[in-house]
């Protein structure tokens, strides 16, 4: 049986969201599917099941919406911001440092086998994987450069589905472009395009799909009415185009838009929450309507650090008014001292944090990369870690004033339920996991009345 490969004819054309819902809609039909991406670049990460290992957010999502245990192999090689044209490397779960871009790309062809071995690996298992590309499949200048469209493609002979996103404009110029500027051989292995995020009067773009199969010669699968999913998100340019109904909210949270945030996907369920209003902030002033203010996860503790103080959010965050919660990055901006000594983050060795608990943190050289449940201010929950930085505790609390390292906190009921009711009395709460099934389901019910999964899964078995 043949694997899949997702082509976007664009960037954040739906890739990410369609790459899932097939998988959902495969596993539905009795297939035995993993999601897959080779390389992966994204602040946003989770910790695998196996081998506790950090992939990317999306193939972690597919996993876990058909009961798959995550895997490194999923996503052998994840990329996050480092410092000035420098990305952090993890290799198969792994951290490997802080690699400068030209390197990187220069010595592109040593990972190739490490994505080739992942790939095949999986394939043992597995009968079909949907391998989701990444950006634009036809970057002439990197083209040869490219682990997640054109090599695996080529090395696994993979089936290939266009996705373009309409909402973008010029979708028959990004269709018929790409499809020209693929290689010949790949256009061969191309099933068909799905037109994306459509919105208005379906029969209007009638004549488009008659274009598109009789004068570029490719099968529409699909138009796919827009649809908000405000779940697995993959980077900050998605969650900021998220969808909320605020119109029964009876509390507003900010979240502190820090310029190298990292794993949003902490607050999705306070997205998902019509008792919430969300807002990602990134001045003082938009700070006083808030009655909680969030300083998330970052990638760059420091440098965001001194963002957040050159932006007026250092005496707000630093007086006792307001119920203020850190996570991870933003737990270790709230001691007095952040110790670097090792120069892991940043050129500093010691910096002031806000001070708002006694003592420091220091950066380590070993990443902490782990999931569990934990003692989270007197509630048991279950999550996640990623960092570098080490303190006495994992968690600490005093009155208003909750941080912990551990993400995906917000996912807990009675967590939140323990949280909001102090900000405000008559916050309801519901179940997140429930609403979380119930999403996946029904997005993927969407994804399959409006494209051909028949001819998908036969083109699959050719």
């Amino acid at each position: 049986m043949h694997s899949l490969s997702i082509f976007g004819t664009s960037s954040d054309a739906g890739k990410s969201t369609l790459s899932f819902a097939i998988t959902y809609l495969l596993h539905e039909r009795g297939i035995k599917v993993a999601p897959f991406k080779a390389q992966n670049v994204s602040n946003n990460s989770q910790v695998t099941d196996i081998d506790a290992g950090e992939i990317a957010i999306p193939q972690a999502f597919a996993a876990e919406a058909i009961g798959l245990q995550t895997s490194p192999l999923m996503n052998p090689i994840l990329l996050k911001s480092g410092g000035k044209s420098k990305a952090h490397l993890i290799i198969n779960g792994k951290s490997i440092g802080d690699k400068d871009v030209w390197s990187y790309y220069r010595d592109i062809y040593t990972l190739k086998p490490i994505v080739k071995s992942a790939f095949k690996k999986l394939q043992k298992e597995y009968a079909a994987l949907v391998a989701e590309g990444a950006g634009s499949p036809v970057e002439l200048n990197l083209m040869q450069k490219d682990l997640s469209n054109i090599y695996i493609a080529k090395k696994f002979h993979t089936k290939i589905i266009l996705v373009a996103d309409i909402q973008r404009g010029g979708v028959f110029a990004s269709i018929y472009g790409v499809y020209k500027l693929l290689p010949k051989k790949l256009r061969k292995n191309i099933i068909g395009v799905i037109v994306n995020k459509f919105q208005g009067d379906m029969s209007l773009f009638d004549s488009g799909v008659a274009i598109i199969e009789q004068r570029f010669g490719i099968k529409v699968l699909g138009v796919v009415p827009f649809k908000p999913f405000n779940l697995g998100f993959e980077d900050s340019a998605s969650i900021m185009g998220y969808k909320q109904n605020t119109k029964n909210a009876i509390i507003k949270v900010g979240v502190l838009k820090l310029p190298h945030i990292s794993n949003f996907t902490d607050f999705e369920p306070l997205i998902v929450d019509e008792e919430i209003e969300l807002n990602f902030i990134s001045n003082a002033t938009e700070a006083t309507a808030c009655d909680m203010l969030i300083i998330p996860g970052s990638k760059r503790v420091v440098d965001d650090l001194q963002w957040l103080k050159e932006r007026g959010f250092e005496r707000i965050l630093s007086s006792k008014e307001k119920t203020v919660v850190g996570i991870c990055g933003g737990y270790e901006m709230l001691f007095e001292e952040i110790l670097d000594p090792l120069h892991v983050e940043s050129k500093h060795e010691s910096v002031s944090g806000l001070g708002r608990f006694k003592g420091s943190v220091t950066f380590q050289k070993e990443k902490i990369v782990k999931k569990g449940c934990y003692n989270i201010w007197g509630i048991m929950a279950q999550g996640y870690e990623i960092h570098n930085a080490i303190a006495k505790k994992n968690a600490k609390h005093k009155r208003n004033l909750y941080a912990t390292f551990v993400h995906g906190i917000f996912e807990n009921d009675a967590l939140r339920l323990k949280l909001f009711r102090e900000i405000n009395a008559n916050y309801k709460g519901y179940n997140f996991k429930e609403f979380k099934a119930n999403a996946i389901k029904e997005f993927a019910n969407h994804i399959d009345k409006h494209i051909d999964m028949d001819f998908i899964e036969a083109n699959l078995h050719e």
